[in-house]
């Protein structure tokens, strides 16, 4: 019985390879259990809410609604599969998008503003890569720090209030590109590149080296310091990009904006795959698991259900999907 066991297991592997090699099966196979989980969701939202959720306006409405949190949750895949974490996220988006709209105010052009914005976000990140990477400190408490820091520095550059940015500025998080919104291209543009970079390069190896083992990676000749800082300058670079859009949506920037955004980014990557033990995970299942938190969130407000019991629901999703990993490595 143990042979025969065996041999349909090797039968059932072959065969999955073999699929693999038609363009986008792998991608399929990779995620058909989070695909399956969105698939379901959108039947019962659906039949709940027949003839508002699939009209293709509020499909476009979900697709960029999600770019922002699909974006941070592109680099907050990083940071987890080093077993790391990145708890500031939110609050670089709101430094960089009240830093923006404020040097958009003052007369800057947009392009220097919106790279000044970046740039603020992304040093954030590198002071927080640095000190993770240089001492015993956890990440979790590292960034706990910046993210109460960054929405400081929001809030003491703003002086809490919401900074206005002209109307044109709303093209970058409101306008269209042959019918598709600019956020929807910014985040495949992103995919594309974060997906390259960590199943392609040296550098992605070196991640997943680290997640699975930081010592057995540090000797094998792996810089390890210096790629987890660059991990946290990377989650740092993606969730300041995000607060570009973020400001650009609502034409202002404002210091309260994404309070919470670690969790949606969290949510995200976790949904998609990516193991918080770190070592295990790809870009592409991320973006899945920000659709399936767009799509949830989406669903309950046509379903008028309550802000308040949708924290609930997306705290046991994230229960749920740690619960499924945590499983899943057992076995």
């Amino acid at each position: 019985m143990a042979k025969t066991n065996k041999q349909t297991r090797e039968e059932r592997w072959l065969k999955n390879e073999q699929l693999r090699k038609v363009p986008g099966m792998g991608y399929l196979i990779d995620n058909a259990g989070i695909l399956i989980g969105l698939v379901i969701m959108i039947i019962i939202i659906s039949f709940v809410a027949p003839g508002k959720f699939l009209q293709k306006d509020n499909l476009i409405t979900i697709l960029r609604q999600i770019a922002p949190n699909a974006i941070i949750a592109f680099g907050m895949a990083f940071a987890i599969i080093t077993a790391g974490i990145d708890l500031s996220v939110g609050s670089v988006v709101a430094l960089s998008g009240t830093l923006c709209a404020g040097l958009i105010q003052s007369g800057m052009p947009y392009a220097v503003a919106i790279l000044c914005g970046v740039a603020a976000g992304t040093l954030c990140g590198a002071f927080s890569g640095f000190v993770i990477s240089r001492t015993q400190i956890p990440p979790f408490i590292v960034t706990l720090a910046m993210m109460t820091m960054a929405r400081g520095f929001s809030y003491i550059y703003s002086q809490g209030r919401p900074v206005r940015t002209p109307d044109s500025f709303g093209i970058l998080g409101n306008g269209y590109i042959a019918g598709i919104p600019i956020p929807v291209i910014i985040m495949f543009i992103m995919l594309a590149i974060m997906s390259l970079t960590l199943s392609k390069s040296k550098f992605g190896r070196a991640v997943y080296a680290i997640g699975g083992n930081r010592e057995a990676a540090k000797f094998s000749g792996i810089n390890t310091k210096n790629i987890i800082w660059i991990v946290y300058i990377l989650v740092a670079l993606m969730a300041s990009i995000a607060g570009i859009i973020t400001a650009s949506r609502l034409y202002s920037g404002q210091p309260t904006v994404s309070q919470g955004g670690e969790l949606d980014a969290i949510s995200a990557t976790v949904l998609g795959g990516v193991s918080m033990s770190g070592g295990e995970g790809k870009i592409g299942g991320v973006l899945i698991g920000a659709i399936i938190i767009g799509t949830l969130s989406n669903g309950m407000n046509l379903m008028k259900v309550p802000a308040y019991y949708q924290l609930i629901a997306q705290g046991a999703i994230i229960l749920l999907a740690v619960y499924i990993d945590v499983r899943r490595k057992n076995k």
